[in-house]
């Protein structure tokens, strides 16, 4: 049995929201195997939003077709809700708009159906920890996407804009290139509990809420440029 957490600790606790129970169940069982605590299972998006409270997931692995609210709809209803999980959508659509529209909507990575139980794990473990995981090919997407934003005319400047130390901004500089919190460790020589801990100072004095809008905001500051 592979470890369900991030470093050692307690276990990552995951929600599955999926209206197939088959598909719900198998996904349930093989996160459970791979020593996840599955916190809840939900059929809908209604269902997801009621059990969230209580449940207190790390992640939600969320399907985009449900019979009540769109996927896009619950990532935004959770976040309402207060929920701080992280959102991996697990969709049986590769369409671009619909990996698009949930990326905006707060989702921190997305997997087609077709991935392997070993692929879901490993980007349940990842989405976890902080990164942001897609589906191969689905990743050049997302960056081509936030080049495209980031091109449009800036905001005008905060002169009280919040201020990042060196080493913050060489962390930033290492996201908007699409390193792992591991590979970023790794280049500059430092635990992977500090980068973290780099990434959650910027994340909070930048009032953003995961990795996939301080790409974005890094990307729009030019930080991914040699």
């Amino acid at each position: 049995m592979s470890d369900g957490g991030t470093g050692g600790g307690a276990p990552l606790r995951v929600m599955v929201v999926d209206d197939h129970p088959m598909w719900r169940d198998a996904v349930a069982r093989d996160l459970a195997a791979a020593g996840f605590e599955v916190a809840a299972t939900a059929g809908d998006g209604a269902q997801a939003v009621r059990l969230v409270g209580a449940a207190r997931p790390d992640v939600v692995v969320l399907d985009l077709q449900l019979p009540d609210y769109s996927g896009v709809e619950v990532i935004g209803k959770l976040a309402a809700a207060g929920s701080g999980a992280r959102v991996l959508v697990l969709s049986a659509s590769g369409e671009q708009q619909d990996v698009l529209d949930a990326v905006k909507a707060g989702a921190t990575g997305y997997l087609v159906k077709s991935a392997s139980s070993e692929e879901l794990i490993a980007a349940v473990r990842r989405v976890g920890a902080g990164d942001a995981v897609f589906t191969p090919g689905l990743a050049g997407l997302v960056l081509g996407e936030y080049r495209r934003l980031a091109a449009a005319p800036a905001r005008r400047e905060d002169e009280d804009a919040p201020r990042l130390t060196e080493r913050e901004t060489e962390v930033l500089r290492l996201v908007a290139k699409g390193l792992t919190y591991k590979q970023i460790a790794q280049r500059l020589v430092l635990s992977h509990r500090t980068v973290q801990n780099h990434v959650q100072n910027t994340l909070n004095k930048l009032q953003l809420h995961n990795r996939v809008e301080l790409v974005r905001y890094a990307l729009e500051q030019g930080l991914d440029d040699d």
